[in-house]
């Protein structure tokens, strides 16, 4: 770890210690401001604003280090920040055999390639394609990372068939403007409908990996 991250993770480990704030904060405390500054590391990239995005990823920086400061005080099975730097380490090496061993990878179709074999092999305790999405997600996203995973299992996850594609991101972001808009208009919660329909497409696949 560099002297910079160093002092970082140690001037976390005095707040942690001497801030009676910080002393009484859990993980499930943090998940609202870890969830904050991810979205203002975000808004900084799309506005490209370097000196915010400096910031910002320093404030998310903060974040983990502070579950760090957090897990390492636990009584059961504590670990810290080198921990959570040695682990992430080894994950990259071992996602990256094109970088660190004798792997070929000369696209970036290629390098997704190994990068999925590897994650399969670390999860082979996993039943189902669902499985690792979590649920918290936003329910766009989440959205489109289940149809992702359920192309796997479905011939054909997508509800809709019939509707004209939009023709770029802008057409699509108007789209989905116009459905929140309607949404809005008719008294329906957009929120709440798309969650219900994921939930929907989530017991087919369960139901087409059942057999």
């Amino acid at each position: 770890m560099s002297d910079a991250l160093r002092d970082a993770a140690e001037t976390m480990r005095a707040v942690r210690e001497r801030c009676v704030w910080s002393q009484r904060i859990t993980h499930r405390d943090l998940v609202p401001y870890l969830i904050e500054e991810s979205h203002e590391v975000i808004d900084a990239v799309e506005s490209d604003d370097r000196a915010d995005l400096r910031e910002e990823l320093g404030d998310l920086l903060w974040q983990v280090l502070f579950h760090a400061a957090i897990a390492a005080q636990d009584p059961d099975d504590p670990f810290d920040i080198d921990d959570v730097a040695r682990t992430l380490t080894e994950k990259m090496v071992r996602r990256h055999p094109h970088v660190f061993a004798d792997a070929v990878a000369t696209t970036p179709e290629e390098v997704l390639v190994h990068w999925n074999a590897a994650k399969a092999a670390e999860k082979r305790e996993r039943t189902s394609v669902l499985d690792g999405v979590p649920s918290g997600m936003p329910s766009l996203a989440r959205a489109q990372k289940i149809l992702g995973r359920a192309a796997a299992v479905l011939p054909d996850p997508s509800p809709v068939h019939d509707l004209e594609p939009p023709a770029s991101e802008p057409e699509l972001g108007d789209a989905l403007l116009a459905l929140v808009a309607q949404a809005r208009t008719r008294g329906w919660d957009a929120e709440r409908a798309l969650r219900e329909r994921i939930r929907v497409l989530e017991d087919e696949v369960r139901a087409a990996e059942s057999g």
